[in-house]
């Protein structure tokens, strides 16, 4: 074969490994990344002048793909893989060493590696567009879904609201006027789940936000070591340890201190919960320009991504019957909502949740 009739060839070589990387990604869909790096690193070493020795490797981000042969005896030709122009990996092609050296890459194979590195880079962009919108639109469901159920609850709280007044003050007349053991008794039960049932409309109210506040200067760390007191029982039972990391020995923000001690205590209640036998529980508190934030952190089993988007709705919980009302979290929700502040979960290492609450100052 003539020089001219093999650089021919391999022209059409590289045009052919190029044709196919892009194909791979344009028929690629998001969810499928590692398959179609896999795919890419495959079909990029039949490009190369020596295919056979040749093998490749992609790294980019978390994902690392290469070839059955490839090793770190190998001399490498390398190219970086640029996401929104920031160096975020490299691929590479090597042949063995000591058998072969850099003069033996072409040129024009440092010219395709440049496209196959540019194209990846491209796909990669398009997947973290293509996740963030998505994600942006779960948010947006999720808090649309809660706006809805608000209205809703708010709805519900103010048509139970002038009844259970009127059956609670009712109860109380009769209660005066009676003299018989037994209607007492049964005027009394009618009182208890009057005061319940009102306790429970107070609660969808704070999701609401629509309880009436005294705001006051309030020391965060006093009202989350008075909860972390008020816990102890519960923490001595399962052997719990509580860990504090408190930047400070006093941070204020301008709050309602029962809606504070109501937030915390269904967060840390929550934690200790989940948590194992003999787990530990940590609270870290640090206090910025413009805002305070506190993350809370358990080591049980973490929250499945199929239940993450329920967890701030009223009444949905995953704690066995009678155990839970479903409330606790949807009312620190509301409760930070109306402080304009943000409540968000991510997964603990190596497992666990982390709740972390940020408000402005």
């Amino acid at each position: 074969m003539t020089s001219t009739e093999q650089k021919l060839k391999e022209r059409v070589k590289e045009l052919t490994c190029l044709y196919e990387v892009t194909s791979i990604i344009v028929n690629s869909g998001y969810d499928e990344l590692t398959t179609s790096l896999e795919a890419i690193a495959y079909c990029l070493k039949r490009g190369w002048q020596f295919k056979d020795d040749a093998e490749t490797k992609l790294s980019i981000g978390d994902y690392q793909v290469q070839t059955s042969g490839f090793d770190e005896h190998r001399v490498c030709l390398t190219c970086n893989v640029i996401v929104f122009n920031k160096v975020e990996g490299t691929i590479s092609v090597g042949y063995p060493s000591p058998k072969y050296t850099m003069e033996d890459f072409l040129e024009e194979e440092q010219t395709l590696l440049k496209n196959v590195s540019l194209a990846v880079g491209n796909f990669i962009e398009r997947k973290q567009i293509h996740d963030t919108e998505q994600e942006t639109k779960r948010q947006l469901e999720r808090n649309d879904r809660l706006h809805i159920l608000g209205e809703i609850t708010a709805g519900i709280a103010h048509e139970l609201n002038t009844p259970l007044a009127n059956i609670l003050g009712f109860a109380e007349l009769l209660m005066d006027g009676a003299t018989d053991p037994q209607t007492k008794r049964d005027l009394q039960k009618i009182m208890d789940n009057a005061i319940f049932s009102r306790e429970i409309v107070k609660k969808l109210m704070f999701f609401t936000c629509e309880m009436p506040d005294q705001m006051e200067p309030v020391d965060l760390i006093k009202v989350i070591e008075d909860v972390v007191r008020l816990m102890g029982p519960s923490l001595r039972a399962k052997e719990l340890k509580i860990i504090t990391a408190f930047e400070q020995d006093y941070l204020y923000i301008r709050a309602n201190t029962v809606q504070l001690t109501q937030v915390f205590f269904n967060l840390i209640m929550n934690a200790a919960y989940y948590s194992p036998v003999q787990g530990e529980i940590k609270i870290e508190l640090i206090g910025k320009t413009n805002t305070t934030v506190i993350s809370i952190m358990d080591q049980g089993e973490g929250i499945s991504p199929d239940i993450e988007n329920k967890i701030f709705e009223p009444f949905y919980t995953t704690k066995p019957v009678g155990e839970g009302t479903g409330l606790g979290l949807s009312v620190v929700h509301g409760i930070i909502k109306s402080y304009k502040g943000t409540i968000a979960h991510k997964p603990n290492t190596p497992k666990g949740t982390i709740f972390t609450i940020e408000f402005p100052n």
